[in-house]
Parts: C-alpha cells; sequence; structure tokens
C-alpha cells in the first residue's frame, strides 16, 4: 500500500490521526495533516483504509499493491 496526502484538501478534522496514528499526524500551527509513513506495514493497512474512508475533505489516497504473479 502506498499512501498519498493533499495538504491542501486537508480541513485539519483529525478522523486520520485518530484512526492511524502511526501513520497520520497533525501540524500544530494548523492541524493540516502529515503524512508519517507512506507506505506502512500491512498490519496498518485496515486502519489507513478507515482514515481514508472517513476523511470529510477526502484529502487521503491509497494505492493498493497488486500481487505479482
Amino acid at each position: 500500500m502506498r499512501v498519498t496526502v493533499d495538504q491542501d484538501k486537508c480541513c485539519g478534522a483529525g478522523s486520520c490521526v485518530l484512526s492511524a496514528p502511526d501513520v497520520f499526524d497533525q501540524r500544530d500551527e494548523d492541524g493540516i495533516v502529515v503524512l508519517l509513513d507512506a507506505r506502512p506495514p500491512a498490519a496498518l493497512h485496515e486502519a489507513v483504509r478507515e482514515a481514508a474512508a472517513v476523511c470529510p475533505a477526502a484529502a487521503i489516497a491509497l494505492e493498493e499493491a497488486t500481487e505479482r504473479v
């Protein structure tokens, strides 16, 4: 999984940090999202998907890895 964030879209709601605090943080001065881990381990994938789903500004994009045969 590869995670990207669009800081220009972010409204500072903080729901991503609540869902996946090992992957997302917020800037102290304005609450805008900060990406801590663009390629989180598999154990965090479900939490990252939840964070993307609940983001009110749709500022989180996920690229799921596909398995090669």
